[in-house]
């Protein structure tokens, strides 16, 4: 039987093997005409998008471990691969704005002529294709509650506006004439600082998820309402969520009469558990401990 995460995580691979593949062809084309062309910013573009495939290269890495079952030495699962491949992800951005700003400020000290009026048809078809892929790719990372797919849709993106700002920069150079040559360098160095904001945007999700920061407020809910729908719960105490790759885990506390066998108590515990499951599939495991309470809803103490 097919588990959750195998099928979330072979869904991912597959969206991120389209990438690769598109990321490998744009890298040559932009580089190619970045040189023929006589383009800073385009030739920065391509090198944006060789990180693309870098980050593509660890994205699969990162959800092949990621799906991996529990074992002895890992009993909650290989899931902090995920958020952790992804925090690799980011900084391979960082890379790339820094080496692109790096490269823009030596060019813009270095006289050179403009760039060529078909590198924008090239910029063109390059921005088409890749804002298609960075929404194909946001969305199924969004399906399978993914933060690496969706670091690598941002990275996607970034290249997107990287694309943008060297067919600002080069249309500039062309209309502007003698004296603006170096409009698409100034284009390349804006592109870094924006690659630079959306790294760090892409950072804090992953870091979230590594330090098992609370997921969002009505997951916590949802969890609480169904439990409150099991027959013999008379409330909820403690209740704590956790993100493990594409899995969630919860620690529960439910308030249940203190006349309760033992039997009656882990029978309405696992109902519990059931019932959560089966509305919540993403919830991978739900660890329930049952606390009495009195007729005025005070817990029981011994």
């Amino acid at each position: 039987m097919t588990s959750n995460t195998d099928t979330a995580a072979s869904k991912g691979i597959r969206s991120i093997i389209i990438g690769l593949f598109i990321n490998l062809a744009l890298t040559l084309i932009k580089g190619v005409a970045g040189v023929v062309g006589n383009s800073n910013a385009l030739i920065a573009d391509a090198l944006e998008s060789l990180s693309d495939v870098l980050s593509s290269l660890a994205v699969i890495f990162g959800l092949q471990m990621a799906k991996k079952p529990a074992d002895e030495n890992h009993p909650y699962g290989h899931g902090k691969i995920e958020p952790l491949t992804a925090t690799v992800v980011c900084l391979l951005l960082f890379g790339a704005a820094i080496f692109i700003a790096f490269r823009s400020f030596h060019q813009l000290a270095k006289p050179h002529g403009p760039p060529e009026a078909f590198t924008l048809v090239v910029l063109l078809v390059v921005i088409f294709v890749k804002f298609g892929l960075s929404r194909f790719i946001a969305k199924v990372g969004k399906d399978v509650s993914s933060v690496l797919i969706t670091a690598d849709a941002g990275h996607h993106k970034a290249d997107v506006i990287t694309s943008v700002a060297a067919f600002i920069g080069i249309s500039v150079a062309l209309l502007g004439g003698p004296g603006y040559e170096n409009a698409d360098s100034v284009a390349a160095l804006f592109a870094s600082l924006v690659i630079a904001f959306n790294a760090t945007v892409l950072f804090r999700p992953a870091l979230n998820e590594l330090i098992d920061t609370a997921p969002s407020p009505e997951l916590t809910q949802n969890v609480r309402q169904i439990a409150q729908s099991v027959p013999g719960v008379l409330g909820t105490h403690k209740c704590h969520v956790r993100k493990l790759g594409f899995d969630h885990y919860v620690d529960l506390d439910i308030l249940c009469n203190p006349d309760s066998t033992i039997r009656d108590g882990h029978e309405i515990a696992h109902n519990v558990g059931e019932a959560i499951h089966a509305r919540l599939p993403n919830i991978t495991k739900v660890l329930v401990h049952v606390e009495p309470v009195d007729d005025y809803g005070r817990r029981v103490r011994d």
